[in-house]
């Protein structure tokens, strides 16, 4: 009987399986009309394809120098404001912080020789000095992310009069450690015929590899695991804002790729003290302004030891760690963080200011 009983659950299951497909079609087709971020901001400046916005205040202000994000390249910053109830930059907006996010835009065939210097001294550096005399202050608050939080780092160490406090976040430090595929296979890539040949990295390309790096979980297991949720309107929304983030993934400008894999992935040199930036030096010792390290436990594209390891050659006396179990993507969208996430920001920087 309970042989006969499964048989005829299953069968019930695929009869209903034509119906459900043709929804998700019709929910897939709409996909294009996703919408993301709920916090109104305003383009304050703009520089080549880089816009700065400012977030409108949503709480009283905190009272606190303003904060700049400096967002990765290869993935588009509004993961961190993808809906009213998965919003860190809300969330931080309800604790009075005043927020500034660099949006890098699209590269195109113009941008193929744009440096790590473009970016870091050029783009970062007049993003700050925008802040700076909009708000009359000599430093500001970075909140570096991923490649963004590298970045930071770097400018972090040549400039740290114009830094009050620095925040890293998912940030890879030592680009050696063994528990992460993207750094092994780092290892055996040919950089300098990849760009050469292509000139801009397409961003599909950049895409396929980070699939692989789990290719059952990201390629099949989340697609079988959609036919649950096809009848939940709002988790089918939430899934279909994660597939179009995932795959909206500008191109990355060929001469800083070739630099970024060349010297922090490949040659680590990072850590080493043999970075440099427009001729100067970047040296983590240099970084001397308070330092909140975040880092997801479970990230398995910039792995926890990665991040931690900036404990051992970051120069400041005032260094703070705090971690989540969650992973990469977990940093911006789980509830914990969420939750926890912004509060501890906004007291960090309060007792330092």
């Amino acid at each position: 009987m309970a042989a006969t009983s499964s048989a005829a659950d299953v069968v019930g299951e695929l009869g209903e399986l034509p119906a459900k497909l043709a929804a998700t079609l019709r929910s897939l087709q709409a996909a294009a009309e996703v919408s993301f971020g709920c916090s109104e901001k305003d383009a304050v400046y703009s520089e080549d394809k880089l816009t700065l916005y400012r977030y409108r205040p949503i709480a009283a202000s905190a009272g606190l120098p303003p904060v700049l994000i400096v967002y990765a390249l290869v993935n588009r910053p509004y993961m961190m404001d993808l809906e009213r109830d998965r919003s860190l930059i809300r969330r931080m907006l309800e604790q009075g912080l005043d927020l500034y996010l660099i949006d890098w835009g699209y590269p195109g065939a113009a941008d193929r020789w744009l440096t790590l210097e473009d970016y870091i001294e050029g783009y970062v550096g007049d993003c700050v000095d925008v802040l700076r005399r909009r708000h009359g202050v000599e430093q500001v608050n970075l909140l570096g992310i991923c490649q963004g939080g590298t970045f930071s780092l770097c400018y972090s160490s040549l400039h740290p009069d114009k830094v009050r406090n620095l925040i890293t976040m998912v940030t890879p430090v030592d680009f050696h450690r063994k528990e992460g595929l993207l750094n092994v296979w780092a290892q055996y890539a040919d950089v300098d015929l990849m760009v050469d040949a292509l000139g801009n990295i397409p961003g599909e390309f950049m895409n396929f590899g980070f699939l692989m790096l789990r290719p059952w979980a990201l390629n099949m297991r989340k697609y079988i695991d959609l036919l649950d949720i096809l009848d939940n309107e709002k988790e089918l929304m939430n899934f279909l804002r994660m597939e179009k983030w995932i795959f909206d993934s500008p191109d990355q400008a060929g001469e800083a790729y070739r630099e970024f894999m060349k010297d922090f992935y490949i040659g680590n040199k990072l850590i080493k003290g043999q970075i440099r930036i427009g001729g100067r030096p970047v040296s983590l010792g240099a970084v001397t302004m308070p330092v909140l390290n975040l880092y997801g436990t479970q990230d398995h594209l910039v792995p926890p030891s990665s991040s931690m390891a900036l404990e051992s050659y970051v120069g400041t006396k005032d260094y703070t760690v705090a971690s989540f179990p969650v992973g990469h993507i977990g940093m911006y969208v789980s509830g914990k963080v969420q939750r926890d996430l912004p509060p501890l920001i906004a007291e960090w920087l309060k007792q330092r200011s």
